[in-house]
């Protein structure tokens, strides 16, 4: 199925997923969706490999537990979430040097915190991985304050993007 994409979230530069001036980086992108769900989609290498020519689990799990967690900023933009419990299925092998799509969702939205679903899908569409995850929220302005994050932390993505997605 084809959905509009509405907004290109921001990126951060030294971000393991998504970070531009990280060499070991994904160099993930994020795409809000029509339908309320965040696409993301990442270029892993070599770097990132378990056994050979397949990514490795923990990339996944990173990649989920990211993506799951900016899904709160499709309804709350200056909200974070801090990851509480993180659980992954993996159902089969990620190939390298072909990109990642992932997608997901909130599933219960409180004042403190936030639960999210998500997948990380293969080509043709099959579902490569699943997670679920709880997260603690905190605004992303106190995080930055926390942390003495400079620009760093969140950056507008200037790169072009895709106005539509397929998603099977």
């Amino acid at each position: 199925m084809k959905y509009k994409v509405v907004k290109k979230q921001d990126i951060s530069k030294y971000c393991f997923v998504c970070g531009t001036d990280n060499k070991e980086s994904l160099k993930t992108k994020f795409y809000e969706l029509e339908n309320g769900e965040l696409l993301s989609i990442s270029q892993p290498t070599p770097t990132h490999q378990s056994y050979p020519d397949r990514v490795h689990g923990g990339v996944l799990s990173s990649i989920l537990d990211e993506v799951i967690g900016r899904a709160i900023m499709i309804e709350e933009p200056d909200a974070w979430g801090v990851t509480v419990e993180l659980n992954i299925k993996y159902k089969k092998p990620v190939p390298l040097n072909k990109p990642i799509k992932t997608i997901a969702r909130i599933t219960r939205n409180t004042r403190l915190i936030f639960e999210g679903t998500g997948e990380i899908l293969l080509e043709d569409g099959t579902i490569a991985a699943t997670g679920y995850a709880k997260y603690v929220k905190i605004k992303i302005d106190k995080l930055a304050q926390e942390t003495g994050a400079d620009e760093s932390l969140m950056m507008p993505d200037t790169t072009e993007g895709p106005e539509e997605v397929e998603i099977q």
